[in-house]
């Protein structure tokens, strides 16, 4: 059953069921135990005269008091002063992954007085609701199911007072829409490669399109080879997996639109300069990009919101074989322009090189492309932030800026002219990659010698699309980088 989450008015004390989870910040744990039901405020008031709880951030205590709640979990964000969208939202997904591996199937989520820092009701129910929509996310679809199986978190309850349900509503509208592209998202990044192919996720496009009301085309190969896409088809022609080219459409208003690019290599050996073994199976993670896309749809059409987008998803294998194109060929892209292949692992800036070209069509307001681009930008900045460059400023400041609004985060890197000379080629327009040194930055000047007389800006997030970590909000695995990012973008142009 599909996670859902809803705002209740109500108070703490009243709350019966499997769950009661409080979020509290320092300041609010004095007056906190006066606000429970009488059994579960007596173990809370000893916790805090114990110092065994002191609302630290993502600092948590499950009780077991005397009813009406089974169980009561507390969760921390620190000093109310300090309190951030990133806080609130990590402590709201600490709660929906205790509750998934307790397996209540439900929770109640009521936030303390006075816990919200200078966030607004609206900003609170969004980000608990986003929160939320993450730490409810596993992946069991492949396991043979347990002799005893916990019960799925289907669903959370988040209450409210009367005087905050309107606000708290439209807040946690918008949140719970992007919690769900953010599942869409994971959910396809973590289906293994012999599933998710190219011609899988034109299907999946297709269908997601079907289901909310989208435009979609999906390019077969023969309409690829007809669009002249030289740069994507060299790509895939190593594969027995044909290409696939998807264009999703969501015409919420007549002005220019936004067009969302995502580099969709469902598996990426490398080709013919072929990777190292160890960890390659992270590369069925080379897609994110377009799961980001996919994701950032699927919000578009619970939401609704009066505002222009255009999805475009390039999507290949990229195999060695026989017929895999190779180091030294040259290729002719959709804008004309040639490139000397000199690396086959530096294969996703070429099918976004021709989608860049198609978006030209659709006289964009803005394109932002997003792709697991270069091993590089994980040495440059870790598992933290994303890679961001593009022009002009202002566009690229506005992505920044939804990215921290977001909690998805990133860091502009320097487009300068010297780093287009490490891309210059004897016989060709230029070549495919500039190297090690600066590799984040060149494989991003390519990719601006693609964006002909429009906005654009490009992230890379090849370090932060998947992790391997596990903390108290998160898993190991798919993050969905990119759908937030997206969402707080295109929906800041709606109220623009």
């Amino acid at each position: 059953m599909a996670f859902t989450s809803s705002i209740q008015v109500g108070t703490p004390a009243a709350q019966a069921g499997p769950l009661l989870a409080v979020i509290a910040s320092e300041e609010a744990l004095a007056a906190l135990p006066a606000t429970l039901a009488s059994g579960a405020g007596s173990q809370l008031a000893a916790a805090i005269a114990s110092g065994d709880f002191k609302a630290k951030k993502d600092e948590a205590a499950l009780f077991y008091p005397p009813g009406p709640a089974t169980r009561l979990l507390l969760v921390g964000v620190g000093k109310a002063a300090e309190v951030t969208r990133q806080k609130l939202r990590r402590a709201s997904a600490i709660i929906a992954k205790r509750a998934r591996q307790l397996g209540t199937g439900s929770a109640t989520v009521a936030l303390a007085g006075g816990s919200a820092g200078g966030l607004t009701t609206k900003e609170c129910y969004q980000v608990l609701a986003e929160g939320a929509a993450v730490g409810s996310w596993f992946f069991p679809d492949m396991k043979k199911p347990p002799e005893d199986p916990k019960p799925p978190l289907e669903s959370i309850t988040f209450l409210v007072d009367a005087g905050s349900e309107a606000e708290a509503r439209t807040g946690h509208a918008i949140g719970a829409a992007i919690g769900a592209g953010g599942l869409v998202a994971r959910g396809i990044q973590m289906l293994p490669p012999n599933v998710c192919t190219p011609s899988y996720l034109g299907r999946f496009a297709a269908e997601l399109a079907d289901r909310l009301g989208h435009r979609v085309t999906v390019l077969d190969q023969a309409a690829i080879v007809a669009e002249g896409m030289g740069a994507l088809l060299a790509v895939a022609q190593g594969s027995a997996q044909e290409p696939r080219f998807v264009v999703l459409e969501y015409p919420g208003d007549a002005g220019a639109p936004v067009v969302l690019i995502g580099k969709g290599v469902t598996f990426d050996t490398g080709g013919i300069s072929i990777k190292p073994a160890d960890r390659m199976e992270d590369m069925k993670y080379d897609m994110s990009g377009a799961a980001a896309v996919l994701g950032t749809f699927e919000m578009l059409g619970r939401l609704r919101p009066k505002v222009n987008v255009i999805g475009l998803i390039p999507t290949v294998e990229n195999m060695p074989s026989g017929t895999a194109y190779r180091p030294a060929d040259v290729v002719k892209s959709h804008l004309g322009k040639t490139i000397e292949v000199v690396n086959t692992d530096a294969e996703g800036r070429l099918i976004l090189a021709d989608a860049l070209s198609y978006a030209r069509r659709f006289k964009p307001a803005c394109v932002l492309d997003i792709a697991t681009l270069t091993g590089a930008i994980g040495i440059a900045l870790g598992q933290v932030a994303a890679g961001v460059m593009g022009e002009p400023p202002p566009l690229v400041q506005e992505v920044l800026a939804a990215g921290e609004r977001a909690g998805e985060r990133g860091w502009e890197l320097p487009l300068w002219d010297e780093y287009r000379e490490l891309i210059k080629s004897d016989i060709a327009d230029m070549k495919n990659s500039g190297g090690r040194l600066g590799g984040s930055i060149t494989a991003g000047w390519f990719l601006k010698e693609f964006v002909d007389g429009f906005p654009w800006v490009h992230l890379d997030i090849a370090a932060t699309a998947y992790t391997d970590r596990e903390d108290a909000a998160s898993v190991r695995g798919p993050t969905a980088m990119g759908v937030r990012l997206f969402a707080e973008f295109v929906l800041a142009r709606v109220s623009a």
